[in-house]
């Protein structure tokens, strides 16, 4: 059984599932996703498009609709019991499903740490209790874990090998539409319909502040396939600034992109990857963001500033996500070439501190020693 809960870890689940197929073939699949695990072959018997939600007071709006999925993972783990559960990021509703598969005898092997390192370290002694091995994608996050004893592999972040634009610019320039002698700004406002909701208005906003200084901008949007248009983008879009929308393409979009507006999350480390400036942003319901900025441990938010260590990119949260903030920025990017280079010099060190890549093969072979000896040959990396 693989368990995902939104699109960056539906993707990870189903790479990963891909990778055993691989080693292992004939395997049967089931669980929670979306498009990504049921392409890949996974018998979803819940589709987790709905459950992606972030935040305190989100979680508790959605709260029926997950208590629902929990309950039929639960009971497919007592009517059909897998050899193996696999469980990915989602955190507090997949650590309450590795509990009822640890009552019931089931190996866990939880992918993508949930960040302890950032807020609510306690976590790691739960996760002890419930898992029988954890796969991280980043080499610090190591030592948290063998600190517990609890059987950890760094397993690489399989971004390093999957982000990658499908040609060379003029090639997606044309795909897209795009005049390539016009500079181009990348849209990225999340997956999850209240990022979207939180995140298009100010978007809106502050293209038009930027249209006006910089008529001739091309704005670009990418969006996560699952995304419901009609009622998440198309009320909330300006149509007067001319945005072209795709689905998916977003490496693409990144890789032809002077600078990018972008929410905290998953793609921030994959325009690190592709070494293109952006300016980060967040915003939760207020509730959420006077409880969770009292248990954060760390500085930044976004994971290529995480991954640097440093404030690489500029980060814009909560009340600070302004339009004028975001387009001083991004107009700071689009005509400072001094700045913009140094960016760039900076992102590229990011691809260094992953490492290789390799990691959905990594963690289909930790399966495997799950599922036929019962433990890691070994805990460390």
């Amino acid at each position: 059984m693989v368990v995902a809960g939104e699109a960056s870890g539906d993707h990870h689940a189903a790479a990963m599932v891909r990778a055993l197929e691989d080693l292992s073939p004939g395997n049967r699949y089931t669980g929670m996703g979306c498009n990504a695990l049921r392409d890949a072959g996974v018998e979803l018997v819940v589709d987790a498009r709905r459950l992606a939600v972030v935040g305190l007071w989100e979680v508790i709006a959605q709260y029926r609709e997950i208590r629902r999925a929990l309950n039929i993972l639960k009971e497919r783990l007592r009517s059909d019991p897998p050899d193996l559960l696999v469980l990915v990021d989602y955190v507090e509703f997949n650590l309450r499903l590795a509990r009822a598969a640890k009552q019931q005898g089931i190996r866990v092997l939880f992918y993508v740490s949930p960040q302890i390192w950032a807020w609510r370290p306690h976590r790691v002694k739960r996760i002890g209790r419930v898992v029988d091995a954890m796969a991280v994608l980043f080499p610090f996050e190591v030592e948290v874990y063998q600190r517990y004893g609890i059987p950890v592999r760094y397993v690489g972040n399989p971004l390093v090998d999957s982000v990658r634009p499908s040609g060379g610019r003029e090639e997606i320039m044309a795909n897209l539409g795009l005049d390539p002698l016009r500079p181009v700004i990348g849209l990225l406002p999340g997956s999850r319909s209240g990022e979207l909701r939180r995140h298009l208005p100010i978007i809106m906003e502050t293209c038009r502040w930027l249209r006006v200084r910089h008529p001739d901008l091309q704005f670009v949007m990418p969006l996560a396939p699952g995304v419901d248009i009609e009622a998440d983008i198309t009320p909330r879009v300006d149509a007067s600034l001319g945005i072209h929308q795709v689905v998916g393409q977003a490496h693409d979009v990144m890789s032809v992109s002077r600078a990018l507006i972008i929410a905290s999350g998953t793609a921030t480390l994959e325009a690190a990857l592709l070494k293109t400036p952006m300016a980060i942003i967040y915003r939760v319901a207020p509730i959420t963001h006077a409880i969770l900025k009292r248990m954060i441990l760390i500085r930044d938010i976004g994971l290529a500033n995480i991954v640097a260590e440093r404030r690489v990119v500029r980060e814009f949260v909560q009340d600070e996500a302004s339009a004028q903030n975001i387009g001083t920025e991004l107009e700071r990017l689009l005509t400072d070439q001094a700045y913009y280079e140094d960016m760039v010099a900076s992102l590229g060190q990011i691809r260094d501190r992953l490492g290789e890549g390799g990691g959905s093969d990594k963690v289909a072979r930790m399966a495997l020693e799950l599922i036929h000896e019962g433990k890691l040959r070994t805990a460390t990396p």
